[in-house]
């Protein structure tokens, strides 16, 4: 490390502090204010600290993986969050989320299913579910975090008393990146989130920048085009995966053929399942629901949800593709000549690049931005998930009345509490990949048939979505202990193949498990009351089946019409699949100088853009403030 990137670096740290805890004096009025900036944050800012705060360090290492071994069809793999998600909140659901005027996402819950047992059942779960999925990403920036920092950073920092290792260096580093972050956090509160994660946001477009300029100007076409074949090149695909890499390169394929997505139609397609009815199910109760609820008004959320597609995905594929070229062209014969160098952790080849083969200055910038990006990522979730244990829990059951200074004091002891479960989880995480594949496959798979439930079906009550959270919490946590214990069990038996199933395969029993849950704790129930269903449904106003209820609010005001914009929204959708994946393509096209196909990724992106413009903007435009 030269004493520039260092002096970047600690410039960085400092003026993110100091930001963070300058504003922090806005936090202070009270917990809305702390939680949602008292609503008077300017979407544009919320949709660039959006952005950063889903431009992850874990994330962007996996994403580098990916890339360099399955080449642009990588761009599917992401589905499995899925991504689209951002699409769906753009077009509709967040116009749907932020009529409701509430704090968090189970808040949002009483005003679908009433404060009555059932109601404060749903609400309780899924204040539950944000926790629990609050401590899973905090343990996934944990692991992800110290494995990055341990290989970039010259100094060895374990806590060692006599023989006892008490902690790694790569925990040490994550536990000292995670107080600082927690730090300026807690004490502004969504100010402070919002006004650091812009200065962040600035910095990783900077950093990917100048990647992406170092990769293309540094590497010739020539060298790119003798490693990576038509196939990596390629984003079609049929029931099997091709052969992706040369046999000068046969390590690769070997690895390809034990990762598990070979069989790739079905994973396309199980992506593509889940994919829809996640996606419709809205966003977790995280700091995407957030930020919505942050907006200054419901016209103002579709736009922060498209602004957040925007500004997000050319910035990181341009990084993500600058470190993976140079990877191909520095690493790959190395790693193929030794099988043991390429093993199944390709996380690594993200900070491998940056020690080696990043020049001075711009590998400071370049650690600074991926520090921002884990920072801003972390302290999202440090921001939002207190909310859940302070205002759902503790004020709506423990204490209603006390002062704003109570509830302040009371979120900051709840964020301490959350950010230590998931460093403690994080301690026990095998890879960053597998805290993906659960968190994206497994965790969010419990999550989804209730929460797709409750916006299409009237007769859908609180207590069938109760059971059918309580139903998929418990087959996701059982698929996380199979998956961390699969080496205890033994070969060929029922828990060892189990086990050795990719998470995403099992999303349809997850979700089918979570399905009965949902259904037989309706339909052995009583509906929710009218009086709660009408109110929802004329603030909120979802399509699905709504018919007797659209019924009786016709039946009182003649003018009432029912959302009959199912097949609009999901043309737009579609059409914004589109649009969000040509961002995804164009920077990769442009880095490894194929041409032709950059240029088609251009004009599909300029095409759906303007489509959209006609289809999806002048719509929101048209909203009431």
């Amino acid at each position: 490390m030269d004493v520039i990137d260092i002096s970047i670096i600690v410039v960085y740290v400092l003026l993110t502090l100091i930001i963070g805890i300058w504003v922090s004096k806005k936090a202070s009025n009270g917990l809305e204010s702390y939680f949602l900036g008292g609503n008077n944050i300017k979407w544009y800012y919320l949709g660039l600290s959006n952005g950063s705060g889903m431009f992850d360090v874990s994330g962007t290492a996996w994403m580098v993986g990916i890339l360099f071994l399955y080449g642009a069809k990588s761009f599917m793999f992401m589905w499995l969050w899925p991504v689209w998600n951002q699409v769906f909140l753009m077009m509709f659901l967040a116009i749907w989320i932020r009529r409701s005027n509430i704090m968090t996402g189970s808040e949002w819950i009483l005003t679908r299913f009433g404060d009555g047992k059932a109601g404060r059942a749903s609400h309780s779960i899924v204040a539950l579910f944000a926790i629990i999925s609050a401590v899973g990403f905090i343990a996934y920036f944990f692991e992800g975090t110290g494995k990055f920092l341990t290989i970039i950073l010259p100094w060895d920092i374990p806590l060692q008393i006599g023989e006892v290792l008490l902690l790694s260096s790569e925990q040490s580093y994550a536990l000292i990146i995670i107080f600082l972050t927690t730090i300026y956090t807690i004490k502004g509160g969504m100010f402070s989130v919002v006004a650091t994660e812009v200065l962040q946001y600035v910095i990783m477009v900077i950093a990917g920048i100048l990647v992406a300029g170092y990769a293309f100007f540094a590497i010739s076409d020539i060298e790119i085009n003798t490693i990576i074949s038509e196939e990596w090149r390629s984003i079609f695909f049929g029931a099997e995966l091709g052969t992706h890499w040369s046999t000068k390169f046969q390590a690769f394929n070997d690895l390809i053929d034990t990762e598990g997505y070979k069989m790739f139609g079905a994973f396309i397609g199980m992506s593509l399942f889940k994919g829809f009815f996640a996606s419709i199910a809205g966003p977790v109760p995280s700091y995407d629901f957030q930020r919505i609820l942050s907006t200054r008004t419901v016209k103002e959320a579709a736009y922060m949800s498209g602004f957040t597609n925007l500004v997000l995905y050319i910035p990181r594929y341009l990084l993500v593709t600058g470190i993976v070229v140079i990877a191909l062209v520095v690493f790959a014969p190395e790693m193929s000549s030794n099988p043991e160098l390429v093993g199944n952790d390709l996380e690594i080849i993200l900070p491998k690049v940056i020690n080696h083969h990043i020049p001075v200055g711009i590998k400071g910038l370049l650690l600074a931005g991926l520090l921002a990006a884990f920072m801003s990522t972390f302290s999202a979730f440090v921001n939002s998930s207190p909310a859940y244990i302070v205002n759902d829990i503790y004020k709506k059951y423990f204490k209603p009345e006390a002062t704003n200074k109570h509830y302040i004091k009371a979120s900051h002891i709840a964020s301490f509490f959350v950010v230590g479960l998931g460093v403690c989880m994080g301690f026990f995480a095998d890879s960053i990949n597998s805290l993906t594949l659960w968190i994206s496959s497994a965790l969010y798979g419990g999550y989804v048939a209730a929460n797709f439930l409750k916006w299409i079906w009237w007769r859908f009550n609180g207590w069938g979505y109760f059971w059918g959270m309580v139903a998929g919490l418990i087959i996701a946590s059982l698929q996380f202990i199979l998956d961390q214990n699969k080496a205890n069990f033994i070969e060929d038996s029922f828990f060892y193949d189990l086990s050795h199933i990719h998470a995403i395969y099992l999303f349809p029993l997850i979700f089918g498990v979570s399905l009965l849950g949902s259904f037989l704790g309706t339909y052995l129930t009583k509906p929710t009351e009218v009086a709660v269903l009408k109110s929802f449904y004329r603030q909120v106003k979802p399509w699905g089946w709504w018919k007797p209820i659209v019924a009786q609010l016709k039946s009182e005001d003649s003018t009432f019409e029912k959302n009959n914009d199912f097949w609009a929204d999901m043309m737009n959708c579609a059409i914004g699949i589109v649009w969000q994946s040509s961002m995804i393509l164009l920077p990769i096209y442009f880095i490894i100088r194929d041409n032709p196909k950059a240029i088609t990724a251009l004009v599909v992106f300029l095409i759906t853009s303007l489509i959209l413009k006609y289809t999806w903007l002048d719509k929101v435009q048209k909203i009431p403030n």
